[in-house]
């Protein structure tokens, strides 16, 4: 039997003289939505606490799935929503939630869906401020995300809220297999198939294993890993929450402890603005540095700093860190010893970081966190904690592995031989320069003073599918330089290559081989890897004027994080970079390079509003002052050309 009408809530709306007078109605039909929705009258004037999250899938109560999400990142994370807002209504609150899911990257590696990847965050980021906004009674926000875009737009959406207290919850790790390979390295079974060095039966095998776990981003420090971990330092979460393993009660707890932080927050009046600082980004900036971090937050910290209404760093403050912070974590991908990040967590995870390279001086201690206290006084805490003991005694018991051989003093690093993270190169090809996780280049290839070095042939591809053909069908050989060209933020949405890097890593030649590109690469990949080229070969850069058969001279210092990237001639012609230069600006562009026609229109728009914003250097933001300053110019120039047309004709 259908029914047509109900009887409704039970009791009263607890009105007064002054709400019904003074009130918007929006707030008082929220009243009536809440007790409709099923919360009991009597509880409506406790604080409202919005939670945000990429929740993805659909799980029943025994955890298994009724419909799948995406990624392991987004499928328990409703368990830490569902933790934190029975922690907010314990103590009186009101919990809200809402859902912005987020994609795969590694899903959508080699297809066309990478062409949304990158736009996404700035699009998730302003739904989730919409929300927020959406929700006027709100009187903080906790942010919950795991994977790639989906955490980097939460903590771009939370620095936008200045005068709220808001947290960011990270999503966690997945735990990597007993037996088998972890999850960036088994995206590669399929080039190692084609080159003959994996039978089926094991790419089988081992792809069934990989994610050993249900939940959390994957087990290297990608950009999952890395912008959780950045979070962390930048004071916008609670201390020893990054890398979290996933599903486990220490991962719950730390949903619990996130929302008693952000109702004190509230009550003490401490908000964002409070939080984030120039001091929490330089930071973050430290600690990417230290933890030897994915090259894509070089496009989220910048967002951030945006987002916050604070200084942007530049290519000269990130080279700057970065020959003044050494590296001093092994995991993977970089190593030297492949550890995966849940043991970085149980060694002490960013504030352990943060302790070794107190002596440096390298951190601003002043700045305050989530915690309420400033971060000098949570180092205090953290050298002292029985916790810390526990992590690292908990490392040796289950995996037989020192904490310190994992997260390291800065003299053992050194000892060690590891070396910084990010080398900046510029020349001919990149004059406005390129970024390489140097730290991640085979040891084997650098000479004695730690100086990569490789003059070769350039082949030359205009997209992926040809570069990843090449390397399957056996065209790519030792020496080889592979320049992948019109792939950045006009040609592809700067589409993710790690299709390209991982099977050079995991192939037995592999290392022998330099990969340059105007596209950027996944947080895992390693090798003699150049992205972020600029200017991008479609907005006139040369490297979109290279072609298969020019000579191409790479060199990266990794100690003193210096290196050039210059065409020096081809086989019959010129030999140095000036001979290159001029012959860059004499040749038309690539007459095979162009967007790629399966780009969306979203991803078009994005571009295009990102570039006239300051384009990927200034992390690819959308500057809604400048944005309104080139459309009036440009009606005005139109309008002009309009007024011309006209007198002409008259």
């Amino acid at each position: 039997m259908i029914q047509t009408k109900a009887a409704g809530p039970s009791g009263s709306l607890p009105l007064t003289d002054k709400m019904l007078r003074e009130a918007p109605s929006g707030n008082l039909f929220g009243l009536s939505q809440n007790v409709g929705m099923g919360w009991e009258p009597g509880k409506l004037n406790g604080k409202q606490i919005l939670l945000l999250s990429t929740q993805g899938g659909m799980r029943g109560e025994d955890g298994k799935p009724i419909a799948l999400g995406y990624h392991t990142g987004h499928w328990e994370v409703g368990l830490l929503m569902k933790a934190a807002a029975e922690e907010i209504s314990q103590n009186g609150g009101i919990p809200f939630a809402g859902y912005v899911s987020d994609p795969c990257d590694g899903r959508s590696q080699g297809t066309t869906g990478m062409f949304d990847s990158f736009p996404y965050r700035n699009d998730a980021a302003m739904v989730y401020r919409r929300l927020i906004r959406s929700l006027p009674t709100r009187k903080a926000v906790i942010g919950i995300a795991t994977c790639d875009k989906g955490h980097p737009a939460m903590l771009i959406a939370l620095a936008s809220m200045h005068d709220l207290p808001t947290i960011a919850i990270p999503g966690g790790v997945t735990l990597p297999p007993s037996h088998g390979e972890d999850a960036g390295k088994v995206q590669t079974i399929g080039a190692r198939y084609a080159n003959d060095e994996l039978s089926m039966q094991e790419a089988a095998d081992l792809g069934c294993r990989a994610c050993a776990t249900p939940g959390g981003g994957c087990q290297f420090l990608g950009t999952a890993a890395t912008s959780q971990v950045v979070g962390e330092a930048l004071g916008l979460s609670i201390p020893h929450s990054a890398l979290a393993p996933s599903g486990q009660s220490v991962w719950l707890e730390m949903a619990q402890q996130s929302a008693r932080a952000v109702m004190k927050m509230e009550e003490q009046k401490i908000t964002t603005k409070d939080i984030l600082t120039d001091g929490a980004i330089r930071n973050a900036m430290v600690i990417h540095a230290a933890f030897g971090g994915s090259t894509n937050l070089l496009l989220h910290i910048p967002a951030i700093a945006h987002a916050a209404g604070l200084y942007i760093p530049t290519v000269q403050d990130w080279n700057n860190v970065n020959k003044q912070v050494p590296r001093i974590v092994s995991v993977l991908p970089n190593g030297p010893v492949h550890h995966p990040t849940v043991r970085a967590y149980l060694a002490g995870g960013v504030p352990e970081v943060m302790l070794q390279l107190r002596p440096l001086g390298v951190l601003d201690e002043t700045v305050m966190t989530v915690t309420g206290e400033t971060l000098g006084s949570v180092l205090d805490w953290w050298e002292q904690s029985e916790r810390r003991q526990q992590m690292k005694k908990r490392l040796k018991e289950a995996d037989s592995i020192d904490a310190s051989d994992v997260i390291m003093t800065p003299a053992k690093a050194k000892e060690k031989g590891l070396t910084s993270t990010v080398t900046f190169p510029t020349g001919n090809i990149a004059p406005e320069g390129a970024v390489i996780k140097s730290t991640s280049i085979d040891p084997s290839m650098l000479d004695e003073n730690g100086v990569y070095i490789h003059r070769g042939t350039a082949k030359v591809f205009t997209s992926e599918k040809e570069a990843i053909r090449a390397i399957k069908n056996g065209e790519i050989h030792k020496g080889d330089i592979m320049a992948v060209i019109g792939r950045g933020p006009l040609g592809t949405g700067m589409e993710e290559t790690y299709q390209l890097t991982s099977a050079l890593k995991h192939l037995s030649y592999g290392k022998h081989v330099t990969l340059l590109t105007d596209a950027r690469f996944s947080g895992v990949s390693t090798g003699a890897c150049i992205g972020h080229i600029g200017p991008e070969g479609l907005a006139g850069g040369p490297i979109g004027k290279l072609r298969t058969g020019d000579i191409i001279d790479v060199r990266i210092d990794t100690k003193k994080l210096e290196g050039h990237l210059n065409m020096i001639g081809f086989s019959d012609g010129g030999n140095s970079p000036e001979d290159g230069k001029a012959i860059l600006e004499m040749r038309e562009v690539h007459p095979e390079m162009k967007p790629d026609p399966d780009l969306p229109d979203d991803t078009r728009l994005w571009a295009a509003l990102q570039s006239v914003s300051g384009g990927t250097w200034k992390g690819s933001v959308y500057d809604v002052n400048r944005i309104i300053e080139v459309l009036k110019a440009g009606e005005e120039a139109l309008s002009q050309l309009k007024k011309e047309k006209h007198s002409m004709e008259i």
